[in-house]
């Protein structure tokens, strides 16, 4: 079902989204498609027959008389947005080139900063989650980069103010891209990359790396490793072993710098994961609507770390992360720039990865 849904939603326009996905009825079908797609079955009792509500939208249990909800115990769990509010974040979030900001999401679904902060944080979660489940495999190109803007003091890795992140993207025997991961590491030593690659990378993989030495650590652990000297420059940026990780952190590059500006290392984490969503950081789009829907249909309520309400009603889980202040005035935020977190890109010149 979800590759027929694929298939058909695949690369839409605007217009035929909103044909699609336009009204609540048709978002509600799709919802219920996905989390019952053998029908009715009642969370409480397990029954399978149901009566649906005329007064409220539930379906009532026949057996237990057990009141479910379709949105109870998923993302959407005690929403006041519509339902078409969430399929449309959902296709803006999931098709920005560069990402799209919560002011511009607040302004094309006509809710407040805050709520659509936490309404594309509670997304990004999704997709970071998702991703992060598969596995890399086939032959993987790896490289080091950081998050965080160039400050006075010391460069290159181990400098104050920087969040390092591994880079990795799989490819066919073709070299064309087929999976990419973007990973935060607390950094570059052996200990990390070995528990990066039991994590997230098969027994079977290839790896490419450049000559740095905490690379040989997958060799440790048994995977093929390949390592290439590349200097730095230009030049070396250009090579074609590392063609589709350099051109992945291009594009994360772009969006930060151009969309974004600037990207707390508290959610730095949910960001890279939504980098890495298929086809947006090595092809430049993203696609799939029906595996993001499924994935947020089945996302248990426990796991997402904010509640929405109505247009000024927004509330934190006990533990979670607090949403964003307003946004500063043009004064502040420059001299926001000038700290030791501006969100300014910092990340390689090379395929080496010094910044």
């Amino acid at each position: 079902m979800a590759g027929k849904l694929a298939s058909r939603v695949r690369g839409l326009s605007e217009a035929q989204f909103r044909e699609a996905y336009g009204t609540e009825r048709q978002c509600r079908a799709v919802v219920e498609k996905l989390r019952w797609p053998k029908g009715f079955v009642c969370p409480l009792c397990g029954g399978t027959e149901g009566k649906r509500l005329s007064t409220r939208p539930k379906i009532q249990c026949r057996a237990c008389r057990h009141q479910a909800s379709l949105t109870a115990g998923t993302v959407f769990h005690a929403t006041k947005l519509p339902l078409t509010s969430w399929f449309l974040a959902m296709w803006l979030v999931a098709t920005a080139k560069n990402g799209i900001s919560s002011v511009e999401l607040g302004r094309r679904l006509g809710i407040r900063q805050t709520n659509a902060w936490a309404l594309k944080q509670k997304i990004m979660a999704v997709m970071a989650e998702r991703e992060g489940r598969k596995r890399l495999d086939g032959r993987v190109e790896m490289d080091d980069a950081y998050l965080g803007g160039h400050r006075p003091g010391r460069r290159g890795r181990g400098a104050a103010g920087k969040q390092p992140f591994v880079a990795a993207v799989s490819t066919g025997d073709d070299r064309r891209p087929r999976k990419i991961k973007l990973l935060p590491v607390k950094g570059f030593r052996k200990k990390e990359i070995k528990k990066l690659v039991a994590e997230h990378l098969a027994s079977t993989s290839r790896l490419v790396t450049d000559g740095l030495s905490c690379w040989t650590a997958a060799a440790e652990a048994g995977l093929e490793h390949t390592a290439m000297v590349t200097g730095s420059g230009r030049r070396a940026a250009q090579w074609s072993p590392f063609r589709w990780v350099n051109t992945t952190l291009g594009n994360v590059k772009a969006a930060i710098v151009g969309t974004y500006r600037w990207i707390s290392p508290e959610h730095a984490g949910r960001y890279l994961g939504s980098f890495a969503w298929p086809e947006f950081a090595v092809c430049g789009e993203r696609t799939g609507m029906a595996a993001r829907t499924q994935a947020l249909a089945r996302r248990p309520r426990s796991a997402c770390a904010y509640r929405l309400g109505g247009a000024g009603r927004i509330s934190r889980r006990r533990g979670s992360p607090r949403a964003p202040e307003p946004r500063a005035s043009r004064g502040r935020r420059r001299a926001r720039d000038r700290r030791s977190w501006p969100g300014r890109w910092s990340g390689p010149r090379s395929c080496s990865g010094r910044p």
